[in-house]
């Protein structure tokens, strides 16, 4: 039988659990999947697993290019009417794929995504069950998905076409490429069909949690993200009402996270700030909004942050 799900998981040194991952793939039980596994030159074992264990995934092998990369080239020769991103690492509930596609069939959307699971580090070097995140897309999915709204890649469900006309995983953006495809998705139009329940597992890792330079990374590609879709959102239909404030509050996130860590970043976020509302004032937290009002917000940002700072030596004291 042709396939009609192509599963495409980009590995680097996965070996801890792509079994496990692709175990949960064997679990839909459906006979009419297309699984690609792309090896981003990973040094472990990753790809003798894949080879002895199972043989039914076609692999394919490239140097270290990074995960939208390899996105792209399991893309590229995949078959599938409809294509399920699956990072590595984390797992498929039973019966995901049968629940989205019937929902895709039903309701004619381009993509279908539903609740997920964390799992995260414990104390004896395993993993335990973290909290479950139950959300749908409230209002225009562009905007929702801009600001706040995300899953995990394995959460989705695409129908090709949809694949097909966004072109591609942003490589450009080394942190939040995730983020981005699905926004391209919206930002191409769209619809989007959630179904409720459980459908895939996100697995948590100890490394994950933020060091500067992690947060640093994250703040320059939330800039640059932001950027690209000001221009998009310019050159198709402008910058108003609820466009305007999602930038303003992604500009304003930017600006306040790296005032005092990322000169560079932080300028970024404030000349947009000020390109878009002149004389930009926060509207949170309140005494910043206050300081804005009458100082300016560069200014306010210098206040507020030596007054942290001096809050801080005051405890140590």
């Amino acid at each position: 039988m042709s396939a009609r799900i192509s599963i495409i998981i980009p590995c680097y040194n996965a070996a801890p659990w792509i079994a496990e991952t692709l175990n949960s793939v064997v679990a839909q039980r459906r006979d009419d999947l297309e699984v690609i596994a792309i090896n981003d030159g990973s040094t472990d074992s990753t790809s003798g697993i894949i080879k002895g264990d199972f043989t039914f995934v076609r692999l394919l092998e490239t140097p270290n290019r990074g995960v939208s990369h390899a996105r792209n080239l399991g893309t590229s020769v995949a078959n599938g009417d409809f294509i399920q991103y699956l990072d590595a690492d984390d797992l498929l509930e039973p019966g995901k794929l049968s629940r989205q596609i019937d929902a895709l069939e039903k309701t004619g959307a381009d993509v279908a995504y539903g609740d997920w699971r964390r799992i995260e580090p414990d104390r004896k070097g395993g993993y335990r069950s973290g909290a479950t995140v139950v959300r749908s897309l409230v209002g225009s999915p562009e905007i929702a998905l801009f600001t706040e709204f995300w899953c995990p890649p394995a959460a989705y469900l695409f129908r090709r076409e949809i694949v097909e006309k966004v072109g591609g995983w942003n490589t450009s953006l080394p942190v939040i490429q995730d983020a981005r495809f699905v926004l391209d998705c919206a930002l191409h139009g769209a619809v989007f069909a959630y179904v409720p329940g459980v459908v895939a597992t996100y697995r948590v890792h100890a490394a994950n949690s933020l060091s500067t330079r992690d947060l640093l990374t994250n703040l320059r590609n939330q800039l640059r993200n932001a950027g690209d879709i000001e221009r998009w959102w310019g050159e198709r239909g402008g910058i108003a009402g609820t466009r305007l404030q999602a930038l303003l509050k992604v500009y304003g996130h930017v600006a306040r996270a790296s005032y005092g860590k990322d000169n560079g970043v932080f300028e970024g976020a404030y000349l947009a700030l000020e390109r878009l509302t002149p004389g930009y004032v926060p509207n949170s937290p309140r005494s910043l909004a206050i300081v804005s009002k009458l100082t300016g917000y560069r200014t306010a940002e210098s206040i507020a942050l030596r007054y942290r700072r001096a809050k801080r030596v005051f405890r140590a004291a």
